[in-house]
């Protein structure tokens, strides 16, 4: 079957944050959103049939979990990143955001110090300032070609000195789009066992690889990774249905896995609703084509970017992702402030985008695009953005 990532959706009137959101977090109605991290594509249609069908059953009660989610997962993990798991090792979270959360709550304290590697996914930020932690933090290095790598030697150094109770890792990283090699992430492993420090690692991003690359979980890469490592991940940024808040958590190691998971179920954390669960199973039992040709158009996307840019705005650089459908402009060639360059994109070209900066003081001079979107809508976004830079008379 061929999918269409080609035909508009209308999404008002579904409450789509991207819109709903757009006065509060850009001034104005009148731009095209191209900010928050879902795509305008629709979803495979394996996972309407799963929810219309249990929808249309006239009772909507209480609902357990199936096994047979929780085989699709594994399953899931298994053929897609040669991840072997095991059934205790999973639960339910609604959404990776309060995923970490909990984490936080759970395996630390007020005043407890955690490590982030910014230009990073800014709920990381706030979910440790918001819960009375401290934030330390460990910049990337950012590489000639625009890339990021990880300061190995800055993180040696705070975990023997600040002491922190946890590090919260992106991988794959946001914005940058980058994977972390299996070395880096042992590296990172073996410096969090030998200090103490439990590593949240966010892989929400991990089955949207592209180019080729392949995604490495963080507890696979070593018995270390696997003994420090609380892991979330979900389907909903792979198949856009995070509307439905279905997400899982993977612990391996017992000694952090008991007391919170009891935690959790006692608080009834980790009860999913049964579209969750559904939509869940059905889009990693029956999204597997879908998620391929929508990868295949994600990548053209990127290279129509990436050339459109070279042809018609050269100061504007954008960095190629190895994951996801967001790509981190470099847009320091303009020499504007960032106050003025964020004025430029919503107010000269009516385009939202993430502000570089909500990623940390290291985002100065980028914004973060989403081109998950269909492709002449993103060309033309890129020729609002070419009229307000270019002056009339030159175009």
């Amino acid at each position: 079957m061929t999918y269409d990532f080609d035909t508009p959706i209308d999404r008002g009137g579904t409450c789509a944050m991207k819109l709903e959101a757009l006065p509060e977090m850009f001034g104005r109605t009148d731009v095209t959103p191209l900010w928050i991290a879902d795509m305008d594509f629709a979803v495979c249609p394996e996972i309407n049939k799963a929810l219309n069908s249990r929808c249309n059953h006239p009772v909507l009660g209480y609902c357990s979990t199936p096994d047979s989610m929780w085989e699709a997962v594994m399953a899931w993990l298994r053929k897609r990143h040669g991840m072997e798991t095991r059934r205790e090792w999973l639960a339910f979270v609604p959404g990776i955001v309060r995923g970490i959360g909990y984490a936080i709550n759970h395996f630390t304290a007020k005043g407890d110090k955690i490590v982030i590697q910014p230009p990073v996914y800014h709920p990381f930020r706030n979910l440790t300032v918001g819960n009375g932690r401290v934030v330390v933090e460990n910049p990337l290095i950012q590489q000639p070609d625009g890339h990021y790598t990880m300061d190995l030697e800055g993180l040696a150094g705070i975990f023997a000195t600040e002491k922190p109770r946890m590090m919260i890792l992106c991988n794959p990283h946001n914005p940058g789009g980058i994977q972390w090699d299996t070395d880096t992430l042992r590296t990172v492993a073996s410096l969090a066992k030998r200090h103490g420090v439990v590593v949240v690692s966010d892989e929400i991003h991990g089955d949207l690889m592209l180019f080729g690359e392949r995604h490495i979980p963080f507890a696979s890469v070593s018995d270390e990774a696997a003994e420090v490592s609380v892991t979330f991940g979900a389907p909903s940024k792979t198949f856009n249905i995070a509307g439905l808040a279905a997400s899982w958590m993977m612990v391996p190691n017992p000694a952090l896995r008991d007391d919170f998971y009891h935690w959790m179920e006692v608080n009834e954390f980790s009860t999913p609703s049964f579209p969750a669960f559904t939509g869940a199973e059905a889009a990693y039992r029956h999204g597997e084509e879908w998620l391929s040709q929508c990868l295949a158009y994600i990548e053209a996307n990127i290279v129509a970017v990436e050339e459109w840019m070279a042809a018609n705005l050269p100061e504007i650089k954008p960095i190629r992702p190895q994951s996801s459908f967001l790509i981190w402009l470099d847009c320091r060639a303009l020499e504007l402030d960032q106050p003025a360059l964020v004025d430029l994109f919503v107010n000269s070209a009516h385009l939202a985008l993430n502000d570089g900066t909500m990623f940390g003081s290291q985002g100065a001079g980028f914004m973060r695009l989403n081109v998950g979107l269909p492709r002449k809508e993103l060309i033309k976004a890129l020729e609002q953005l070419k009229k307000a830079l270019v002056p009339a008379e030159t175009v």
